[in-house]
């Protein structure tokens, strides 16, 4: 009893070690995620105050302007207010929209993790049996097809896809919806509640408009699907042919273990860890890189908002998007290496 009582205390002090050391790279990461994002804030050849107040205010109007930002304070004085304003949830008024931008993140963030949720499904589940394959017939047929279509994935242009996307499925053939995300019949039928329409819609039984939200979400998913494909398939092909040539697999061919026990229950269960930081990294490239495709489908999603709030020096809206992407980044990060150390004990 003695031993297991001092076992499980030195579990407790080890995952409480392994705790105090992330939670530290998370604050000095999210410290300096700030601190740039300020710094850009005071870089930008984009005056504030004008953003605020127009550039034919009076000299009076635009000097209590200054003041009420605190820009007569010091440097270091700013620095300490922004962080209290971004931890209290205020990051600035939209000038473009005239909202808060912590609202309008609320409106447009769930719309991009609903499409890159989707596009990476089908990246995982493609993409990865697709590598595995491909890693498992190097150099057959079988390889070839995989590679080809990993090179489709990454050359050709996520613009030029997504418009012969519309152009087939939706224009000729009628498969799927248009651009958008829910037909306006439907929009009044589903109360936002999580801000996602498929998991609004299926919690408030309005099936149709839950089929509409779907039509209107696969297309473009798929497009990005493509590309995590593209990605997933050739990683998971170099970790997995970097398995089946170590000598635990050729010790287990000699053993008389079937291919398919080899191949899924060995090999594939030591390349998990960087599979899953693959998945996670390719997850987080969707969140914030579907600019093109939240364009060409007219998708409301945060890629579509920064980039308007960029074209019209909306820099509270550009700031504060940067910062919650550079969280969600953070936060699936740290995540992923947390099922990396449960998935295998020698990381820890």
């Amino acid at each position: 009893m003695a031993a297991a009582g001092k076992s499980w205390a030195g579990h407790g002090i080890h995952w409480g070690r392994i705790a105090t050391r992330e939670l530290s790279t998370v604050a000095i990461t999210i410290f300096g995620l700030l601190l740039v994002t300020f710094l850009i804030a005071r870089v930008m050849p984009i005056d504030p105050v004008l953003a605020v107040v127009g550039d034919r205010a009076p000299a009076d109007v635009y000097e209590r302007a200054r003041l009420d930002l605190g820009l007569d304070k010091p440097l270091w004085h700013q620095f300490a207010i922004y962080i209290g304003k971004v931890f209290s949830g205020d990051l600035g008024t939209s000038v473009l929209t005239a909202q808060k931008v912590t609202d309008d993140i609320k409106t447009v963030f769930p719309a991009t993790l609903e499409l890159a949720t989707l596009g990476t499904l089908i990246g995982v589940l493609i993409g990865v049996p697709f590598g595995i394959i491909a890693a498992v017939y190097q150099g057959r047929w079988p390889d070839q097809i995989a590679r080809v279509v990993g090179l489709l994935g990454y050359s050709v242009p996520v613009f030029w896809v997504g418009l012969m996307g519309l152009l087939l499925f939706y224009a000729k053939l009628g498969w799927v919806a248009g651009p958008g995300r829910i037909s306006v019949v439907w929009q009044d039928y589903v109360t936002p509640v999580t801000g996602i329409i498929m998991l609004d819609a299926a919690m408030q039984g309005e099936w149709d408009a839950f089929w509409d939200a779907f039509s209107h979400l696969v297309l473009p998913a798929s497009v990005l699907g493509l590309l995590s494909i593209a990605y997933m398939s050739r990683m998971t092909r170099s970790f997995m042919i970097n398995e089946l040539q170590q000598q635990y697999v050729i010790a287990a061919r000699v053993k008389g273990l079937s291919e398919f026990r080899v191949v899924w229950r060995h090999a594939l269960r030591n390349a998990i860890v960087p599979l899953v930081t693959v998945i996670a990294l390719s997850y987080m490239h969707l969140l914030e890189g579907s600019v093109l495709t939240e364009t060409i489908f007219a998708w409301p999603g945060l890629g579509r908002y920064l980039t308007n709030a960029l074209l019209n020096a909306d820099m509270n809206a550009v700031l504060g998007g940067t910062l919650v992407v550079g969280a969600v980044f953070i936060a699936v990060n740290l995540f992923s290496d947390m099922i990396g150390r449960l998935a295998d004990p020698r990381t820890r």
